[in-house]
């Protein structure tokens, strides 16, 4: 597929695709004229990196987790690295529903205000 019809199925930008390239998160085979050609499995690995980006990894990590993913070999290396990653992304869990739980109590004792007419305690 070209890389119109990839960022289409992604919701991927077509610059976001080519910086995906120049990272060698993404690769794929040029035609005579010039064209970027991807294979079908694409679509996968771009959100696959669209999530590991989410969860707040850099390219440079990325690039090292993704032969792990491909071909299910992974090195006593990498598996340090991926549980590092794994225990960052818990503690951001927890950060964030620490913060909801706060903003759910605010938003209580605004819903309170605004039903009595009284200020927040």
């Amino acid at each position: 597929m070209r890389i119109g019809e990839l960022a289409a199925r992604t919701g991927v930008s077509v610059r976001a695709l080519r910086y995906y390239e120049e990272q060698h998160l993404l690769a794929s085979e040029r035609s005579h004229s010039g064209q970027r050609h991807y294979a079908d499995n694409a679509v996968d690995r771009v959100l696959l990196i669209q999530q590991l980006y989410a969860a707040g990894l850099p390219s440079r990590s990325i690039v090292e987790l993704l032969p792990c993913v491909v071909t299910g070999e992974v090195t006593p290396e990498l598996l340090e690295r991926l549980s590092v990653e794994r225990d960052r992304i818990n503690t951001q869990i927890g950060t964030l529903a620490d913060t909801r739980d706060r903003l759910d109590a605010v938003i209580a004792a605004a819903t309170t205000t605004f039903r009595t007419g009284r200020p927040c305690p």
